[in-house]
């Protein structure tokens, strides 16, 4: 996540109505601030397949005041023989009377294209731009699209009910670990594997533990259906070893595992020793206990699906 020459990133963003809370979050954690828009502009560089709300982004070359001033700009591009296509995104946050129909659009396409000093192709190319009207100004630059991995874990061979749903799993890593570089990580709780998948999908050095041994075999083969790897351990969170930099804990809740206020408080005690941050999915309210196992809270959001609401807590 580090600075690149400190290029603006243009980042566009969707997410439901139940999902808005968590998408501020993972926009806190990723770039420090949240947008009040479907649009995020940062120095921050993020992959944007990382995120299930982040649609596609925009390393800028180029920013005009009007189309005219940045044609101007464009026509100095030095290509080298690279084939390109122009792309131009939409911004939601446009008022109605600024927002450009297609036919619009395709002729900004086309122009932008005519003025860059290379071979289209619309079908493979070398490099693909995007341009985009936002915040006032025209800007011109490398257009990165997401793709949503996070909807092929979701055809994965063993799952369970009240397992997190893969796109909240994904945002729950990128809360928990938004820079994943040199970073440790642990799910002690880890159940089916669902968030160890997000996570070792993007490289995240996380084990997994679990103390119910039924489940252990699922969540390994979870893992290596989607081609990953990854250690899971049969093992109690209170007997956890070693030192993590953060833990990834869905508390248990289904009516197989029945835990008591005190058993919490148990588990969240033995995550503070091993653990520096810790983020917890809860359905029930446990701020009194965190805080009774030395934590404190930083930052919260609800996630919903329809009637059933989760917290997301972080936590140091």
């Amino acid at each position: 996540m580090n600075n690149h020459e400190l290029t603006t990133y243009i980042y566009t963003y969707a997410c439901t109505e139940d999902e808005q809370f968590l998408c501020a979050l993972e926009m806190r954690s990723l770039f420090g601030k949240e947008s009040e828009s479907s649009v995020m502009e940062s120095f921050v560089k993020i992959e944007p397949s990382r995120s299930p709300f982040i649609k596609e982004r925009i390393g800028v070359i180029y920013e005009g005041e009007s189309l005219q001033d940045l044609l101007e700009q464009v026509s100095t591009l030095q290509l080298f023989g690279a084939s390109f296509k122009v792309i131009y995104v939409k911004n939601a946050s446009l008022a109605k009377s600024e927002k450009e129909g297609f036919e619009n659009r395709r002729k900004t396409e086309r122009e932008i294209g005519l003025h860059v000093d290379g071979e289209a192709d619309l079908r493979n190319p070398d490099r693909l731009f995007g341009v985009m009207n936002v915040n006032g100004r025209w800007i011109f630059g490398d257009y990165v699209k997401s793709e949503s991995v996070w909807f092929q874990h979701q055809k994965k061979p063993h799952s369970y009910s009240t397992a997190l749903n893969t796109r909240v799993a994904r945002a729950v890593v990128n809360i928990a670990i938004p820079a994943p570089g040199g970073i440790k990580a642990i799910d002690p709780c880890c159940g089916i594997g669902t968030v160890l998948v997000e996570a070792r999908s993007m490289g995240i050095d996380i084990v997994g533990s679990d103390r119910n041994h039924l489940i252990l075999d699922g969540a390994r083969e979870n893992i290596a259906h989607f081609g990953l790897t990854g250690e899971v351990n049969l093992a109690d969170i209170n007997d956890v070893t070693g030192h993590y930099d953060v833990a990834i804990i869905d508390l248990p809740y289904n009516l197989c595992s029945v835990i008591t206020p005190e058993e919490q408080l148990e588990m969240l005690q033995s995550a503070r020793r091993f653990a520096k941050k810790v983020v917890v999915v809860t359905v029930e309210p446990i701020d009194e206990i965190l805080l009774n196992a030395g934590f404190a809270i930083i930052d919260r959001a609800v996630a919903k699906k329809g009637l059933f609401t989760r917290e997301v807590m972080v936590c140091n």
